[in-house]
């Protein structure tokens, strides 16, 4: 036993060291590729928009968008035509340190902390005003319409437009968004349009599309659910053949707005079923949140959940889970270059992505058509 546990042991550091140099050296290629990207950009577009590994903050507010903080979280302004309201964005769209500046920072801090304990050792101070917790109260305010009107111009950007890049995919499926007149999801409807007694809304997952559902479940519905129930299967924001706006956030509050725009309204949706997968799960019970009268039952599969520490950045801890840029499992190694590397992540979607059909025939080719 004690063999195994040296085993484990020096298997473990020698992974984590690998790790390290592994991925200390990714960091150094993602800056490269910023750069290669950014004259790429400039030669073929005439222009390079910011990225985030850089300037996150200037990637978001380039496109017209007002970032701010409230309470120690940033959010961006989101108008309507009557309200002015506050939307939550995630802090790692624009803080993802690099792994030498996150060692770094913990060896300093370790080295703090062994000096204050130093300290404390020989001198204590009380301070009861420095141990009063202040209350926090949330700003509210009360915007005029005519402020409305001139704040309109400033968020334009948020709108969603039908834009594609040199190193995106330019084939019929993927670019068909951008020639419809109607910027709303792909929606696959199925079951009787008037007479239905029952509605239900597919919601997948991350790197999916409605065909997680209507290849899987719905050719195995019975008629009688088929002439029962109307079936709703969608494609979100940048998945499938739903538009897939650059200037988009992709932020929980869209997709709600999407859903709704596409789904509840046109097809005048009063109550319905959701059944969703993975990332679904989370946009599903928004809409419960959303609609609390309008939702009879919720079917979550594979919800994602992370226990978060108290104090801790939500987003940055459970990134820090999910992604812990490490080499083993594999699957952890593929989440890790996803999440904390932009440019990488660009140049194997430049690769893979924009050559999809080249790949999809040499699938067929291989596995027989399979």
């Amino acid at each position: 036993m004690a063999v195994m546990g040296v085993l484990r042991q020096t298997g473990r550091v020698l992974h984590d060291a690998l790790s390290f140099v592994v991925f200390s050296f990714l960091d150094i290629l993602d800056l490269i590729l910023c750069f290669a990207f950014k004259a790429v950009d400039f030669i073929v577009e005439a222009e390079w928009k910011p990225c985030y590994c850089t300037s996150g903050k200037e990637a978001i507010t380039s496109s017209g968008r007002i970032l701010v903080s409230e309470q120690g979280e940033s959010k961006i302004v989101c108008l309507t035509s009557t309200r002015l309201g506050l939307e939550e964005i995630s802090d790692t769209l624009y803080s993802r340190p690099s792994l030498v500046s996150e060692f770094s920072k913990s060896t300093i801090n370790e080295l703090r902390r062994f000096k204050v304990e130093d300290k404390s050792s020989t001198v204590t101070v009380l301070s009861s005003e420095k141990n009063i917790k202040k209350g926090t109260t949330r700003s509210t305010f009360t915007v005029n319409s005519s402020i409305v009107e001139m704040l309109r111009g400033k968020i334009g950007g948020q709108q969603l437009y039908p834009t594609s890049r040199w190193s995106d995919c330019d084939c019929k499926f993927c670019t068909r968004w951008t020639t419809s007149s109607k910027q709303t999801l792909f929606v696959r409807a199925e079951g009787p349009k008037d007479k239905a007694k029952e509605d239900v809304l597919f919601v997948h997952g991350f790197i999916s599309s409605s065909a997680f559902w209507t290849e899987t479940l719905f050719p195995n519905f019975s008629n009688a659910v088929k002439s029962t129930y109307r079936l709703f299967a969608i494609d979100l924001l940048g998945f499938g053949r739903s538009p897939k706006p650059a200037d988009s956030l992709y932020t929980l509050g869209e997709h709600l707005d999407m859903i709704e725009q596409s789904v509840l309204e046109p097809y005048k949706v009063k109550s319905f079923h959701i059944v969703a997968h993975s990332l679904g799960c989370i946009l599903a019970l928004a809409l419960a949140v959303k609609h609390p009268g309008s939702v009879k039952s919720l079917t979550l599969l594979a919800p994602p959940y992370y226990k978060v520490p108290k104090g801790a950045l939500a987003a940055q801890h459970v990134m820090k889970q999910v992604a812990p840029r490490r080499m083993w499992p594999l699957i952890t190694f593929g989440a890790s270059i996803a999440c904390w590397y932009e440019h990488i992540t660009r140049a194997v979607c430049l690769v893979i992505c924009k050559n999809h059909r080249l790949w999809e025939f040499l699938t067929k080719l291989v596995t027989q058509n399979r």
